[in-house]
């Protein structure tokens, strides 16, 4: 067994681990996808249980792409710290799981043509604020040892930083008063705003990051690439990736 290490997190995975090639995904007749589904509007379940969000679109139409019909999809609802796994594992065929686009990562996967720019943002509750430099000496929330400590510090050295363990946690603080604003995901911010419409999400973000769909490696699998990137291009190209974003609110 291989103990493979990603930015603070160990797992085991096997050392000869084949993922599916695009010849044996259509021979079995449905794309098997790891996705998120508490992460609303990217990936979540409804109120019926249906995993909804851009994602969920994203991993439907490609199995429509790819096999002639949206059903043709295994949805495997997946925790953060075991998406690479999944995948290196062989226990799917690709990753749509707001899968950031890294030096470290792109050693063990490839990665597709972004779909979406993710990046840190502000929330807040305070209608006055309008630009993150208004909140150069204020007390913003980041959760415990996340990477958007490190981005509101280098673009607002002198605020206060108060960690939280949870997003629960820092709507506790931003109700009490006690800190002006919650830096984290754009995208689960926007998720945050639509059940919370008393918030609001600043227009500028602080860093950037690509979001892209995460795929084995190696050269039986470059038919599967070249279809997924050409799958994409065309849907930049056509409006309906934008149409999408839109649609959830991104």
């Amino acid at each position: 067994m291989l103990l493979a290490m990603w930015t603070g997190v160990q797992y085991t995975v096997p050392p000869f681990a084949q993922a599916a090639d695009l010849a044996t995904i259509q021979r079995r007749g449905y794309l098997i996808v790891a996705v998120k589904d508490n992460l609303p509007p990217l990936g979540f379940q409804d109120a019926s249980g249906t995993l909804q969000g851009l994602e969920i679109d994203l991993a439907r139409r490609l199995a429509e792409e790819l096999l002639g019909q949206p059903t043709a999809v295994e949805l495997r609802p997946v925790a953060n710290q075991d998406r690479l796994a999944a995948l290196l594992a062989d226990e799917v065929d690709i990753v749509i799981a707001r899968m950031t686009i890294s030096a470290s990562r792109a050693r063990l996967v490839d990665f597709s043509e972004t779909y979406y720019l993710d990046g840190t943002a502000l929330i807040t509750r305070d209608r006055t604020l309008q630009r993150a430099s208004q909140l150069r000496q204020r007390a913003i929330a980041v959760l415990n040892r996340s990477s958007t400590i490190a981005v509101v510090r280098s673009r607002l050295p002198q605020a206060e930083l108060v960690g939280v363990d949870s997003y629960q946690d820092a709507l506790a603080l931003l109700e009490a008063g006690r800190v002006a604003a919650f830096a984290a995901d754009a995208s689960v911010l926007t998720g945050w705003v639509q059940d919370n419409p008393t918030y609001q999400l600043l227009p500028e973000r602080l860093s950037g990051e690509a979001l892209a769909i995460a795929m084995p490696r190696g050269n039986q699998y470059q038919s599967l690439r070249q279809r997924i990137n050409q799958t994409l291009v065309r849907w930049k190209e056509t409006g309906w990736l934008g149409d999408r974003i839109r649609f959830w609110g991104l």
